[in-house]
């Protein structure tokens, strides 16, 4: 069966929130939504809104990138590898573009 990016968005706030040893009630509390929407949300059975994931994150203090990114790393397929380099343009803060290897870890 396949997973759903609901689910696995859902299974990575709960392993945040658990890690944590916070309850649903606190988290849902500080991200000022509903506890069963919460639970709903970790449960894979709701879908999270931009805005409603981005609060939820300011209330476990973890950033909405670190969460997406192990979420695709759990919805990878295995045997898929991913590039070890990349290369990107970064602006400097002077306005002068600059090209950065990135590695990946």
């Amino acid at each position: 069966m396949t997973l759903l990016l609901r689910e696995a968005i859902g299974d990575q706030l709960r392993r945040v929130r658990t890690d944590q040893g916070r309850t649903l009630r606190e988290v849902s509390t500080d991200a000022r939504v509903s506890l069963g929407y919460l639970s709903e949300v970790e449960r894979g059975q709701k879908e999270a809104s931009s805005e409603l994931l981005a609060s939820i994150c300011v209330a476990l203090e973890v950033e909405i990138a670190d969460v997406l990114r192990d979420v695709a790393g759990a919805m990878s397929p295995v045997g898929v590898v991913a590039p070890t380099d990349a290369v990107v343009e970064v602006i400097a803060p002077q306005g002068e573009q600059q090209t950065a290897a990135l590695a990946a870890a």
